[in-house]
């Protein structure tokens, strides 16, 4: 395991039981019988979140080095799988509860992970979406784009709100909830993440808004119009 991803996965873990409670409040009421995926996995947050609350979730990713590291750690009732989540291996309808977090800003075609949650969700099923928001002023934008793909080289581009429920609303998805909350990150546990080192690690850093800086995170729970409203 890299230091990148070891880095990550103890992350994870330290924010687990905060995860848990957060995505039980959002996508109450479960009754634990509930069919889940996680789309875009990583090494299995939201898919650990979900396990104790459901009956079985499936995650996905196209990393082979976080979903085998995700594996370790997996619950019985939780499979992680190597694939696309721009193009799901499974029919329509198949699952109850879907989510995504933290993915949609790594597409270049972010509207196809969208159109592949909402395929593979059930009628009145559920989507929980979670990313961090773009801003409306462009050049804040693209200083922050320019900072996110110099650390991180598949960072495409953060949404903004609009583009987000837009991409919701063309799948014929209504939104039942939605926050932006903010969320303060230390620059170096950030640039830890991704495993960033001398000469690049300075170069990025002083790129950085700040040592400690604030950003919006967008947490969005539609549900698929159609059967029953849960």
């Amino acid at each position: 395991m890299s230091d990148g991803v070891g880095y990550r996965v103890a992350m994870q873990e330290e924010r687990s039981a905060a995860l848990r409670n957060r995505v039980q409040q959002l996508l109450a009421p479960l009754d634990g019988s509930e069919r889940a995926l996680d789309s875009g996995c990583g090494a299995g947050a939201f898919a650990f979140a979900l396990a104790p609350l459901v009956g079985s979730v499936v995650g996905v990713d196209l990393s082979e080095d976080l979903v085998a590291a995700g594996r370790e750690l997996a619950p019985a009732n939780c499979e992680l799988m190597v694939g696309d989540a721009t193009a799901l291996p499974f029919e329509y309808g198949s699952f109850d509860i879907v989510g995504c977090m933290r993915v949609l800003h790594h597409a270049r075609r972010p509207e196809l992970i969208v159109s592949e949650l909402a395929r593979v969700t059930r009628p009145g099923g559920r989507i929980l979406l979670v990313d961090q928001i773009g801003a409306v002023d462009p050049v804040v934008a693209a200083e922050t784009d320019r900072f996110e793909q110099a650390r991180d080289s598949s960072h495409t581009r953060l949404l903004p709100d609009v583009d987000i429920r837009g991409y919701l609303d063309a799948n014929d998805l209504e939104v039942l909830t939605n926050e932006i909350a903010p969320e303060q990150r230390n620059l170096e546990r950030y640039l830890d993440l991704v495993g960033l080192e001398g000469d690049e690690r300075r170069r990025v850093s002083g790129m950085a808004p700040g040592a400690l800086y604030e950003v919006e995170i967008g947490w969005y729970v539609a549900r698929k119009r159609g059967g029953l409203v849960h």
